[in-house]
């Protein structure tokens, strides 16, 4: 297919693409089958059918009967000499039909267009036509949009027909074949756009470029590889042009034609020209003179290339850079730098999108010194989409002295910003744009504090730092697409109105912190990984009340199809709105209130009656009876350490206790009811011997000591001796030598201080409270008689036996 064809098709592609993604099961492709007619099995939901390359020669009425859905028909590249007059009579929605490429020969017999009032886009070139006049047929396009057509001859009233037919491009194919043109034949055309397309090296006819530029407000010159002495000389020499828009497309051109027809339409009524996918020869090495004074308003250079390898980019880029045009643009052109203008530059806009220019755009070196451009001061609008600028820093120094910009783009490259130096923009920087590059939170450190909206998304901001200085104009901030975790604080900017936080990586966002953003109105925090958790209900509660039309508050975009839980699994890919949470799982004081409110009530309830019944008094009693238990089982005493010992226990008290000792303490202990052997001063002291000599010798014969305390012990000299001796003893025998037996409540203040150690006692052991109830007695006789058990020799040793082994 030639470049001609596909330059003609583009819009035709493009529209059916279009359709076929929409609806992927509506394409048919039957390109290049090697068909020789239309199949009869084409699907009923057909909409785009595509025919291209095969042998078909004729259509005949029925071929499409079954595709009343068909938009898009392409049978371009086939043998097609005949269409019968119903072949679309079944297709009423046809909008873009391309016969390119076949043997049609006759323009003025296409009656088959009867039935395709609904047509849009209608491709005849390249066919077999001589003649370029249009039958009456033609007239019945009303909403023809682009008509592109291709004949040997073009002569007056050939257009008559779609005179009436409001085009927006009519394209005309200059084949390879002998070809000829009638002035004014294009009059009856109306069109707003007149391309013309040359193939080989076909030269353009002097009338039809005299009646392009008189008749079509845009022009477009398409696959031009010479005759652009002879373009030139037609424009200088033509006073009165109607042209405004003058494309030049596909051109194979040397630097000297093309500067000097830059020049001479510098200097016409064409306000703006387009050159795209132009390759330059024979470039220059000294600078190129351009005219300083024009009505152009914008010159765009779209995919240019050059064919030398030595030639001055300086001299190149001067002669772009110094045009007397309102907007430059230099698209998708690998150019690595731009000059400043040698003077006050009048350029209101420059384009350099998707080129390789670096940080040294329009700077120079004199020397060692870098020199700033300083004459595009009248600049408003510059945009570096997609180049290999780095260093944020910078690009601020090479713009700092553009004192009218108003919009800057950046994004697309590789910028980042470590914070070290300060930045220094141009005062008046509304829009600022600098998306998808390398920047990370200490680019607020290095922003104009004039700009209104800024767009960040696509970095690596991750919060926006407490330091930054205050926007205080900053209305619309983008932040879509970085890492942040929470929902930023508008400290920074006191009036913003707009915040875009897609596709980051918010969890649970803190909606509390929008009370710092009374200004806000639109907020944007869709595709983000949220977490279905009770910290999520006021965020859902902002999202269900945006939802209400007449709600005043913020607005959330996007809601609700694109806010969608990610944790917990079970409810992954549920939307918000769908998602609720029981007050009582989420409110703290409630939930401890449903938990611990029975939870207490049952502990008191449990607390009163144990009380009540004196469970704890039965447990600890209970304890301490397994312990005692326990003591025993563990500590094992050897035999050898039990020489001499007589007595389970040695029970010391005060003689105004001596009722309840002999009355209720020996008789449990001792004889059938204990079966201990007790030792006590009533019975086991030896006359004569001083009552000093007796404490020491029943503690030292006795396995532990019971002491009876009450308030009349802690009186009683004896028994603070008796309780002297017995903890030295304790040393021999361990902790559990000394049983403690409380027979009445006795304070520590009643101790007197003398008494150190039984106050240390009581402080660390536990000791067995005489109780009061008789039911409780025997537990308490059983705890004791627990505490007291221990193994005795059999046959305890006398004094006399000793001295005689």
């Amino acid at each position: 297919m030639t470049p001609v064809t596909v330059a003609l098709s583009v819009a035709a592609m493009l529209m059916g693409l279009q359709w076929s993604a929409s609806f992927p099961d509506s394409l048919v492709d039957l390109s290049s089958k090697n068909l020789s007619s239309v199949p009869r099995d084409l699907p009923q939901t057909a909409e785009s059918i595509d025919l291209s390359c095969n042998h078909i020669q004729q259509l005949h009425g029925g071929d499409f009967k079954n595709t009343s859905l068909l938009r898009f028909l392409n049978i371009s590249w086939n043998i097609l000499e005949d269409i019968d007059e119903d072949t679309f009579l079944d297709t009423p929605l046809l909008e873009d039909l391309d016969l390119s490429h076949n043997k049609l020969r006759n323009l003025s017999a296409q009656q088959y267009l009867l039935h395709t009032e609904n047509l849009l886009v209608l491709n005849l070139t390249f066919n077999k036509f001589f003649t370029m006049t249009l039958g009456s047929e033609f007239s019945s396009l009303v909403k023809l949009e682009r008509l592109a057509l291709g004949a040997q001859k073009i002569s007056m009233g050939d257009f008559k027909n779609i005179a009436e037919v409001k085009l927006r491009i009519l394209t005309l194919s200059l084949e390879n074949k002998p070809w000829s043109y009638t002035a004014g034949s294009l009059i009856d055309v109306h069109a707003q756009r007149l391309q013309i397309a040359l193939t080989g090296s076909r030269i353009l006819d002097h009338d039809l470029v005299a009646d392009a530029l008189s008749l079509f407000a845009e022009v477009e010159l398409i696959n031009m590889t010479g005759g652009y002495k002879k373009l030139s000389e037609q424009l200088m020499e033509r006073v009165a042009i109607l042209t405004s828009h003058l494309y030049l497309t596909k051109m194979y051109i040397s630097w000297t034609e093309f500067s000097d027809c830059v020049n001479i339409i510098l200097h016409k009524s064409i306000t703006h020209l387009r050159v795209s996918d132009v390759t330059l020869y024979i470039l220059p090495f000294v600078d190129t003179y351009v005219t300083q004074t024009s009505k152009m308003k914008s010159f765009t250079v779209r995919r240019a290339v050059v064919k030398d390898f030595f030639f001055s980019q300086e001299a190149l880029y001067n002669f772009f850079i110094n045009m007397p045009v309102e907007s430059l643009a230099i698209i998708e052109t690998s150019i690595i730098h731009m000059t400043c203008p040698k003077l006050r530059s009048p350029t209101l806009q420059l384009d350099f999108s998707n080129c390789a220019l670096s940080d040294s755009i329009f700077s120079r070196v004199e020397g060692e010194e870098i020199l700033e451009c300083e004459n595009l001061d009248n600049l408003r609008k510059l945009i570096l989409v997609g180049n290999n600028l780095k260093r944020l820093q910078i690009v601020s120094k090479r713009v700092q002295y553009m004192k009218s910009l108003q919009q800057l783009d950046l994004s697309l490259n590789s910028l980042v910003y470590d914070g070290l130096l300060k930045c220094v923009w141009p005062p008046n920087i509304i829009n600022m744009t600098l998306s998808s590059n390398g920047l990370t939170d200490s680019v607020f450190k290095c922003l104009p504090q004039t700009t209104e909206n800024l767009d960040l998304q696509n970095n690596q901001v991750s919060v926006i730092p407490s330091f930054i200085l205050k926007l205080k104009k900053l209305s619309s901030l983008n932040l879509n697409a970085n890492r942040l975790r929470d929902l930023p604080v508008c400290m920074g900017f006191p009036i913003l109105s707009e915040l875009l936080l897609r596709s980051n990586s918010l969890h649970a966002p803190s909606v509390n912190k929008l009370e710092s953003c009374p200004e806000l109105k639109t907020l944007d925090v869709s595709n983000n990984p949220f977490a279905c958790t009770c910290a999520l209900r006021s965020f859902i509660s902002l999202g269900i009340k945006s939802e209400r039309i007449s709600h005043p508050g913020i607005k959330l975009l996007r809601w609700p199809a694109g806010y969608y839980c990610t944790y917990p699994e079970p409810i992954r890919d549920f939307t918000l709105r769908d998602i609720s949470f029981p007050e009582v799982s989420c409110n703290v004081g409630l939930l401890a209130a449903a938990i611990l409110g029975p939870a207490v009530i049952v502990i008191i309830a449990v607390v009163t009656l144990c009380h009540h019944l004196d469970v704890p008094w039965y447990m600890g009693m209970i304890w301490q009876w397994t312990r005692a238990k326990h003591r025993t089982r563990k500590h094992q005493v050897r035999p050898e350490d039990l020489l001499g010992v007589e007595f389970h226990a040695f029970v010391s008290y005060s003689q105004h206790d001596a009722d309840w000792v002999q009355n209720s303490l020996l008789p449990n202990l001792e004889g059938p009811a204990g079966g201990l052997q007790i030792c006590h001063h009533g019975k086991s002291f030896v006359p004569g011997n001083t009552i000093i000599e007796n404490i020491i010798a029943c503690v030292a014969k006795s396995r532990r000591s019971v002491f009876v305390l009450s308030a009349h012990f802690v009186k009683s000299e004896w028994c603070h001796y008796e309780l002297y001796f017995a903890s030295h003893q304790r040393l021999a025998w361990g902790s559990d030598s000394v049983v403690l037996v409380l027979l009445e409540p006795l304070p520590q203040y009643l101790i007197p201080s003398k008494y150190y150690q039984l106050k240390s006692m009581m402080g660390r052991h536990t000791y067995l409270e005489w109780p009061q109830e008789r039911a409780k007695q025997r537990l308490f006789w059983a705890n004791l008689r627990a505490a007291l058990q221990a193994d005795l020799p059999k046959a305890p040793v006398t004094h006399g036996e000793e001295e005689r082994k």
